[in-house]
């Protein structure tokens, strides 16, 4: 697939040198590469090994710590939101729920291309956001036709899960990566 860069509600300051800002792209698209391949690593085994159950809990278990250790040696904040959440801590900001809705009509018009966003905001803080599309190996736990063991071990975990009931091709979310701005020493 093609990526495109989404630039939405772009406003640079003008103390933002653009090499920095190059920089700061590739870092936030290189973190949520590392959240992407370390969350499959551990999920893709568990589904194949134990079956959705397992990687249900894994998922419950290891994402947060996933996101943490890959936030850990940079500024970042590294996580994941989405329109439905799975889990309620992973509730979009009105800003990101924005981006979101504008990424899903994006992806119904051109499926081949997964939707990116970057914004830096007047105090300097700034936002990468990279669309999660779903894929065939998740239709399990977040598909149309979930098994009840499946759903039990969701609701278990998850009591206010809204994230089921998608296809192949939709968009299930978005991985986040937030600069904080600089502080103002006056």
């Amino acid at each position: 697939m093609r990526l495109l860069t989404l630039l939405i509600g772009l406003s640079i300051s003008p103390l933002l040198l653009a090499d920095e800002l190059d920089s700061k792209f590739a870092q936030s698209r290189q973190l949520s590469i590392e959240l992407q391949t370390a969350l499959a690593a551990v999920l893709m085994p568990a589904m194949k090994n134990d079956g959705p159950l397992a990687a249900i809990a894994v998922c419950h278990e290891q994402a947060p710590e996933i996101a943490e250790r890959i936030s850990l040696p940079s500024d970042a904040q590294v996580s994941r939101t989405a329109l439905r959440v799975r889990n309620s801590n992973n509730q979009p900001t009105p800003e990101q729920r924005s981006i979101l809705e504008q990424m899903l009509v994006q992806l119904q018009q051109d499926p081949t291309v997964i939707p990116e966003s970057w914004q830096t905001q007047q105090d300097g803080s700034q936002q990468y956001m990279k669309a999660i599309v779903m894929q065939p190996q998740c239709l399990a736990c977040h598909g149309h036709s979930v098994k009840p063991d499946v759903l039990a071990a969701i609701q278990e975990r998850y009591p206010n899960d809204q994230a089921t009931g998608f296809k192949v091709g939709d968009l299930r979310g978005a991985f986040v990566v937030s600069w904080p701005g600089k502080s103002n020493p006056n």
